[in-house]
């Protein structure tokens, strides 16, 4: 018994020291900052005056944040940013669907598709800044050679900027969506569709019966990563539109980091940060409920 207590005991330390570097990471560079932002958006704090300088007022960021017409534009714009969701998520799946059963040379197509996904988001935000040019771009360009005299301006258009700016999201991650959905395909069994077959079910019965609900889990897996992802929604709007034109399309991660690095406001950064924390852990858990109706393993 002593024996068995002591592999045991020499299991459990083994174990612990297995994990305890990720352990650890997860601690100084996650768990730590968390509890530190927390405790900062009660303060009126810039980082670079030293901790001596701390002053604590309460809630006084929040309401600040709150009444802020800029900080709502953006939580309002990172809520449309979510609608580039079920619009990358649809045309994935049709996609998908067709390469997998319909194409020739799928490896190819898999590649094409993939590749705005793996390139430079910098590198991206500028081809579509030269695309989107209002004077000079292709895009006005083509619409001048279809007779529309007087084009939209894109990018500098406060109407127009943001849905410019989702409409390249969704190129973005069209490829990445597409290629999860194949595995996805690539893993319902043969034998339904035999089976839906021989009760003479059309194509879109068997899509709709059959292949969306056996992809639910890959689409509430895609669903939660593109909602987490929305919200972190920066470095192409960093480059692309500097969160104009009149804040049209700034986010909330982009107002924490113009308050946290260029107005060097730690503690209404941090307030940010937590009302950012928490408006993803609302949005996901209601997700995670209502996957119990819709979602089959």
């Amino acid at each position: 018994m002593l024996l068995k207590n002591n592999r045991k005991l020499r299991n459990t330390v083994a174990g612990y020291l297995f994990v305890s570097p990720m352990l650890l990471g997860i601690i100084v560079f996650t768990l730590f900052p968390i509890i530190a932002s927390v405790i900062l958006s009660f303060t009126d704090w810039r980082f670079v005056t030293g901790f001596d300088k701390i002053k604590f007022i309460g809630i006084g960021n929040y309401i600040q944040l709150f009444g802020d017409n800029g900080f709502r534009q953006s939580l309002m714009n990172n809520f449309m940013i979510m609608l580039v969701i079920p619009i990358t998520l649809a045309i994935s799946l049709v996609l998908a669907y067709i390469i997998n059963s319909k194409v020739y040379a799928k490896n190819l197509f898999k590649v094409i598709y993939f590749m705005p996904g793996i390139s430079s988001v910098v590198a991206v935000a500028v081809v579509f800044q030269i695309i989107f040019h209002p004077s000079y771009g292709p895009a006005n360009s083509l619409l001048h050679a279809l007779g529309v005299e007087n084009p939209p301006m894109w990018l500098a258009d406060p109407t127009y900027a943001l849905p410019s700016v989702m409409f390249i999201m969704v190129w973005i991650d069209l490829g990445y969506n597409m290629i999860v959905y194949i595995a996805g395909l690539q893993g319902i069994p043969r034998d339904l569709y035999e089976a839906a077959d021989i009760d003479g079910a059309t194509g879109w019965v068997k899509f709709r019966r059959i292949t969306v609900p056996m992809l639910s889990a890959t689409t509430f897996f895609l669903l939660i990563t593109g909602i987490i992802g929305s919200f972190k929604a920066f470095s192409l709007i960093k480059v692309l539109t500097d969160g104009g034109p009149s804040h049209s399309t700034s986010t909330i991660v982009y107002d924490l980091y113009d308050a946290a690095f260029i107005n060097l406001k730690t503690g209404y950064s941090s307030a940010m940060a937590i009302v950012l924390f928490f408006c993803v852990l609302l949005i996901t858990a209601i997700q995670w409920y209502g996957q119990r109706k819709w979602v089959n393993y």
